[in-house]
């Protein structure tokens, strides 16, 4: 524990895991930028965030492009980053971003924000999804909601990682639905095109079609 706080803690790794919180992969001269790090200091980082299993990397032509080691890690900075004190907000442009990442997100590889939470009280309230211990268990009327999604149930709980795990949410402070559930669900939101990813950043922009879409299917209306 205190080997990984460490490394969190330094403003330059923090920001270097927190622009892979998307799950993508970058290169160390775009994480060098998020950070606003030199060249040989961000090396430097990636060499201890490689060394404590908190990244890795793939050759990629002639650079290396990183990213998250596990989707445990999106997890825990995510649980760290709910309990943290809020930044100060100094600009409009600092707010607007907030805003985006408020309302839709994406945590690693699921939804988050006040859209992730939406859908996930929803699934509890209908009896698609239930607490269990730490985690979510998918139920009967859950696998038919899913399946009427068009998810293949058995092919993501097959997957080697945990199915339906409950994830802190860093803005809301309640949980969001994570685990290879989650991720197939964010999977279908953006197939279908209810949202759209932003390319600067892990916001998600909830389409008129998806409006209309989270209404119907699952009673949400979110405001603009």
């Amino acid at each position: 524990m205190a080997a990984i706080g460490a490394l969190v803690g330094h403003p330059a790794r923090s920001a270097i895991l927190f622009a892979l919180l998307d799950g993508g992969r970058l290169p160390a001269s775009e994480l060098a930028a998020r950070a606003g790090a030199s060249a040989q200091a961000t090396s430097g980082h990636l060499a201890g965030l490689l060394a404590g299993g908190m990244l890795v990397a793939e050759a990629a032509g002639r650079q290396r492009l990183f990213s998250l080691a596990a989707p445990e890690v999106a997890h825990a900075l995510e649980a760290l980053a709910a309990i943290a004190r809020p930044v100060p907000i100094v600009a409009l442009r600092q707010n607007e971003t907030m805003q985006r990442l408020r309302e839709a997100r994406t945590c690693y590889d699921h939804l988050a924000g006040r859209l992730g939470v939406a859908v996930t009280d929803r699934l509890r309230e209908r009896g698609a999804i239930r607490i269990s211990e730490a985690d979510f268990e998918l139920t009967p009327r859950g696998e038919r909601f899913f399946r009427s999604l068009e998810i293949d149930v058995e092919s993501t709980r097959a997957a080697r990682r945990h199915f339906a795990r409950a994830c802190l949410d860093w803005t809301e402070r309640r949980p969001h639905l994570a685990g290879s559930l989650g991720a197939s669900l964010l999977q279908r939101f953006i197939a279908a095109k209810w949202v759209t990813p932003n390319a600067r950043e892990r916001s998600l922009r909830i389409t008129p079609h998806g409006r209309a879409e989270l209404a119907r299917r699952f009673g949400i209306g979110l405001e603009r």
